[in-house]
């Protein structure tokens, strides 16, 4: 899918990336009536936009030859999309308007069909999504419309992915470590536009997710209270059209990072979502509960089949006897087992970065991650250029430094 994404996306971002910084600070400074009027001035004539008084804190990781946003956004919804909106604008604004004709093009929709998509999605989803998208238009100069069709593409495209937990008497330090791989689509060049985001908000967990400029789901992430989340696709584009009168998982992932403080309450949140798809989920909880599960839930299913839930070693799981005591995992059989069960009592961070890398889908490996959370700790990989995430080196973010000691102690629960 989306093979002809490449020339699409090069002449697009380079016909935007020449005016990206002229026309998106044009339309800033007319939404915010800061500047010389502009054709979008007139929406700033019939409403007022909130204050916005701090700034997102980026610093920047190093992943080989890449350089990575790390974005720190503190306040309320609104106010932490303006943050990450003003702080990612030139990569925002480079991408967005250039990929979104591409997609389109792909998928064979408009962008107002995708925006009826994303209406209709969004109207079930958690509020605070929508306030961050109108955020990050407003820190980009962006139209909010552009933000809500590219949200609505993960609820229309497949892809496959995998996922690993292992805790307890399988790790080394009994810690919970979580590997999420994310196989997608090279060809967008999502990777290319790099960005891991710690929100730290007013009411709610703070909670990072590395992902995309421009994109305020979470594919994957991790709360401050050890809670790790991780997803896979199991709906092929033959099932389509999907059911969207629901939340995608990339919106209520948000809710679970916002408010779960533990496995417990996260699979609670989970069960009050309606299902869009056929999709494989694994939970995780390195400071509370101490465990985690796999889920499989497939929407077109009976009522009987729809949601299975496995515990580690649980001889109704999919893959028994294949199964391990403190391990759950989902790797549509491309080999993690030998590795998991050699390698039990012993697993750590730098194991299943190594695992991780070993079982992608080649030629789509867009982004790796492997969660410590227990300690808060992450290793992170992006795909970069022509080069795969499994082919490139890892770097470690420890949360705690990430968020400097104030929030560290006064946000967290301790282990």
């Amino acid at each position: 899918m989306l093979r002809s994404l490449s020339w699409l996306l090069v002449c697009g971002c380079v016909a935007v990336s020449a005016v990206a910084d002229e026309s998106a600070g044009d339309k800033s400074a007319a939404l915010t009536g800061q500047g010389p009027a502009t054709a979008v001035a007139e929406t700033a004539d019939f409403f007022t936009r909130p204050a916005v008084q701090s700034e997102a804190r980026v610093s920047i990781v190093r992943q080989g030859d890449a350089e990575i946003p790390l974005v720190v956004v503190k306040g309320t919804p609104y106010e932490m999309g303006r943050q990450l909106g003003q702080a990612l604008k030139q990569q925002i604004t480079t991408f967005l308007p250039a990929a979104l004709p591409a997609i389109c093009k792909e998928l064979g929709l408009t962008e107002e069909q995708l925006q009826e998509v994303w209406s209709r999605s969004s109207a079930y989803s958690d509020d605070r999504l929508e306030q961050e998208l109108a955020g990050v238009a407003d820190g980009t100069g962006l139209p909010l419309r552009t933000l809500q069709a590219m949200h609505a593409v993960p609820l229309l495209m497949p892809y496959s992915c995998s996922s690993i937990a292992a805790w307890g008497e399988a790790t080394e330090d009994g810690h919970l470590y979580q590997t999420r791989n994310l196989d997608w689509n090279l060809e967008l060049g999502a990777h290319n536009f790099a960005a891991i985001v710690i929100y730290v908000p007013d009411v709610g967990s703070p909670h990072v997710v590395p992902t995309f400029a421009g994109f305020s789901g979470a594919h994957t992430g991790m709360n401050f209270h050890g809670i790790a989340l991780s997803e896979m696709g199991d709906a092929s584009g033959k099932e389509a059209p999907y059911f969207v009168h629901a939340p995608h998982f990339t919106a209520f992932f948000r809710t679970m990072l916002y408010d779960a403080d533990s496995l417990t309450e996260a699979l609670e949140i989970f069960r009050q979502q309606p299902m869009t798809k056929r999709y494989h989920f694994v939970f995780g909880d390195g400071r509370t509960d101490r465990r985690a599960v796999k889920v499989r839930a497939h929407s077109p299913e009976p009522a009987d089949r729809r949601l299975m839930i496995w515990k580690d070693n649980d001889a109704t799981d999919e893959f028994a006897p294949n199964v391990l005591s403190c391990v759950v995992y989902n790797d549509e059989g491309r080999g993690a087992f030998p590795t998991l069960k050699s390698g039990h009592g012993k697993l750590n961070g730098e194991s299943l970065v190594k695992l991780a890398n070993q079982i992608p889908i080649k030629g789509g490996n867009v982004i790796n991650v492997v969660y410590d959370a227990t300690d808060l700790k992450m290793w992170v990989t992006y795909a970069h250029g022509s080069e795969e995430a499994y082919q490139r080196p890892s770097v470690l973010i420890d949360l705690h430094q990430a968020v400097g000691p104030e929030v560290s102690k006064t946000r967290t629960a301790a282990p």
